[in-house]
């Protein structure tokens, strides 16, 4: 039974440290997609008026990646993983947001960005409960 309980133990710290490092992940994602388009923006190649939905987007491929790198490492409950790198991702930008700008983002802003990163870390744990390889049968 106690072997049992270290298993368990290791699996949940396995999990934990996946999450945490795919908020990590998200974020540094989201960053790049962000430095993408404003080098775009500031070329002239996209207009500045869609800087709000290409921030946005970059939350939701960020929560995409952070997620599959989470439930690839946990190997179980694999949209809960998601959905909890996703929401780590959130709150990773919300204290970097909060320590760099000494203030919390408007409120219809921070449930837009809330939803687009729980979307990016929600798909991931969908594909990647339909992507796992299965396991094969011993005859």
């Amino acid at each position: 039974m106690h072997r049992k309980e270290e298993e368990q133990g290791a699996l949940l710290l396995r999990c934990v440290t996946g999450v945490l490092l795919g908020g990590a992940v998200a974020f540094a994602v989201a960053l790049l997609a962000l430095l993408a388009a404003s080098f775009a923006i500031s070329a002239g190649a996209v207009g500045e008026a869609l800087s709000g939905r290409i921030t946005v987007a970059a939350c939701v491929l960020g929560g995409f990646c952070g997620g599959m790198l989470a439930v690839r490492r946990c190997g179980c409950r694999a949209l809960a993983v998601g959905l909890a790198a996703g929401a780590a991702f959130f709150l990773i930008l919300l204290t970097i947001g909060v320590l760099a700008f000494r203030s919390a983002p408007q409120e219809g802003r921070a449930v837009l960005l809330l939803c687009a990163c729980l979307c990016g870390g929600g798909l991931a744990g969908l594909a990647g409960r339909f992507l796992r390889p299965k396991k094969k049968r011993r005859k």
